[in-house]
């Protein structure tokens, strides 16, 4: 019995652990489905969720309203492995920074490119980022936004199927992607440093 007790202690201090090391950060930056897909690639990421975030309506629907809200997706990381510099670093070459209508062929509001930030750390780093893509494309005006974070209001429901819609629907998926432009635009703006 001893035994059963200390090992059911030992797994929840794991667990108490391994989540009080877990950060979150919120990026917008056109379709969730492709910034889902793209930020579970880096090594550190251990969860990346679709959802709304950014404006005043409560409770934001896909099908339904979500007017004010940004597509966006909450990053679950582990610092020890990924610094939030790293994800900002990342977010820059996965983005159209320059696009102040939508990203890709995703045109309007809620496709908007934007950083979400926590704290006043989040902030400075996120700006610091910002100024640095600035200055390496002096002739272009970076539209990105850096916004303070607010409600994250996750897909769910009968709408869930957007939550690892690129892993469940794969030729779909990519057929979007590609037909969307993202990965050509990217390596035009970037070249190598994209990631795909």
């Amino acid at each position: 019995m001893k035994k059963n007790v200390l090992i059911i202690v030992f797994l929840g201090l794991c667990a108490y652990f391994s989540s009080a090391s877990a950060v979150k950060a919120i990026f917008a930056g056109g379709c969730f489905w492709c910034m889902e897909s793209d930020f579970e690639k880096l090594k550190g990421v251990t969860d990346v969720v679709s959802g709304f975030t950014g404006g005043t309506l409560k409770n934001p629907t896909y099908n339904g309203n979500h007017e004010g809200h940004y597509e966006a997706v909450e990053v679950t990381y582990d610092p020890n492995q990924v610094s939030y510099r790293d994800l900002l670093d990342y977010y820059w070459v996965n983005v159209d920074p320059f696009d102040h209508k939508g990203q890709f062929c995703d045109k309007g509001f809620s496709y908007l490119s934007a950083i979400f930030v926590a704290n006043e750390n989040e902030k400075k780093q996120a700006e610091d980022s910002r100024r640095k893509v600035v200055e390496q494309f002096p002739d272009k005006k970076v539209a990105t936004a850096i916004l303070q974070a607010s409600i994250f209001y996750p897909i769910k429901g009968k709408e869930s199927y957007h939550q690892d819609f690129y892993k469940n629907n794969p030729v779909r998926y990519k057929y979007y992607r590609w037909n969307c432009g993202r990965d050509q635009r990217l390596k035009e703006i970037w070249g190598d440093r994209a990631t795909h």
